[in-house]
């Protein structure tokens, strides 16, 4: 039962902050008269010390160590005596460990949010670079229309600034302080919980107590978060995967960020992209994990809630990794706009013949259909769209003209898209400076 029931093993992450909300508690409960001055400071210098121990890595566990609570006041107590017996005073291991994981939380999600911004970083960077560069756009996985490989970049940057949105926005709702909270009916020795919020770094407080210490949707909230983060770096492997096999042959990764075959030595397999797209299953496996433990437990606190703890350390594990390969894969990935541009094909601008007669007054459903029949034309010539004639499309429709020669331009047809957000060089850019806007305003 020992085994089945301590958290020691994993909790014992949390030993800083552990210790940062037992000072901040004893000073708390020196303001409110609970314990005298010299109790406070002997609390303080004991759980200094306790800190240093577990610093230097000569922390000593004990039976009966159950988690990282009790192992720090069982190691404070031998420091200091029977007055470490004072620190607990108001307080539940309900409202301190929501206050620990709180406060670790916070923490790293700030960290993992400086893994995202590196991440839009490098595509906005890349894409300022290579902006010249064009390439197929897909759709269904169909060659559809020209592209900047710019825009393919920003594309994926476009959901990575969701991301960094929503992070942002729930990191306020972490940032909260459920200590003051005892078990569940609050403390009952006058603790001024706003200035013990602003000592501990907190926004603000929990505003009840009951919901205090069994809320847990702050670890539900950043496993949905990293559920989303990681299937759109899904996506992005996935595309990048398809780029870099030998048929589309449009991009490679580095040798730090693939490996070859056992057996087939020709091959260099996108292993980290694969990881990425792999973890993504996992990291949604975790947050069903952590709904199916909350939805059943009543109020308050139930020992269930224990469990969402190893959801939580996986979640912040797997993003700081993946964004960080990610980031490292897309820095090193070099691109082949020979290749890119072969895979552009004449079929892919009849969008582009059904816009020039738009432009010659004829209506597009019209034009949609006329455009249709020369692509049926070149097909059963066997030849490719481009090559037909004036000569050739008078027949499908009169208002074709010696100037439909110029719609055969891939850099053209990627010109006309200068709406905002489109694929024209001004509006790539442009959407380059908003990124940077974004990342330097928030």
């Amino acid at each position: 039962m020992e085994k089945f029931n301590e958290s020691l093993s994993f909790d014992r992450r949390m030993w800083r902050e552990d210790v940062e909300g037992s000072v901040g508690y004893a000073r708390a409960l020196a303001r409110a008269r609970v314990i005298t001055n010299d109790e406070r400071d002997a609390l303080i210098d004991g759980l200094g010390e306790v800190g240093k121990e577990w610093e230097r890595g000569a922390f000593a566990a004990k039976a009966g160590d159950e988690d990282i609570h009790t192992a720090n006041e069982r190691r404070l107590t031998e420091l200091i005596g029977d007055v470490a017996g004072k620190l607990h005073t108001g307080r539940s291991r309900n409202d301190q460990v929501a206050t620990d994981t709180r406060m670790w939380l916070r923490g790293e999600l700030l960290r993992i949010r400086a893994h995202l911004r590196t991440l839009i970083e490098i595509a906005v960077d890349r894409a300022e670079r290579e902006v010249d560069v064009v390439m197929p756009g897909f759709t269904h996985l169909q060659s559809a229309q020209t592209v900047r490989w710019s825009h393919w970049l920003l594309s994926h940057a476009a959901a990575w600034q969701r991301d960094d949105q929503r992070l942002g926005d729930m990191i306020k709702r972490v940032n909260v302080m459920p200590l003051g909270s005892g078990a569940l009916a609050g403390n009952p020795f006058g603790i001024d919980r706003q200035l013990l919020a602003k000592d501990l770094g907190f926004d603000g407080v929990c505003p009840n107590s009951m919901d205090a210490v069994s809320d847990r949707d702050y670890i539900a909230e950043a496993s949905f978060w990293a559920s989303m983060t990681a299937t759109h770096l899904s996506r992005w492997s996935e595309d990048l995967i398809v780029y870099c096999s030998q048929q589309f042959g449009m991009v490679k990764c580095s040798d730090a960020y693939s490996t070859g075959s056992s057996l087939m030595p020709q091959k260099k397999n996108p292993d980290a992209l694969e990881l990425l797209r792999g973890k993504s299953g996992t990291q949604i496996g975790s947050l069903m994990a952590v709904l199916a433990t909350i939805k059943g437990t009543p109020t308050t606190y139930n020992k269930d809630l224990q469990e969402v703890w190893h959801a939580m350390y996986y979640t912040v594990d797997n993003m700081s990794d993946s964004l960080q390969i990610a980031a490292g894969c897309l820095a090193t990935l070099k691109i082949y706009p020979d290749a890119m541009e072969r895979g552009l094909c004449a079929e892919m601008l009849a969008t582009d013949l059904a816009e020039y007669l738009v432009r010659k007054g004829v209506p597009f459903r019209e034009t949609h259909h006329i455009s249709g029949a020369a692509v049926k034309l070149s097909e059963d010539r066997g030849v490719p769209l481009s090559s037909l004639t004036v000569d050739d499309l008078k027949p499908l429709c009169a208002a074709f003209d010696a100037d439909v020669a110029e719609v055969w331009s891939y850099e053209k047809s990627a010109e006309s898209r200068d709406t905002e957000g489109g694929t024209s060089r001004r509006s790539v850019l442009e959407q380059c400076a908003k990124l940077r806007a974004y990342l330097a305003a928030n």
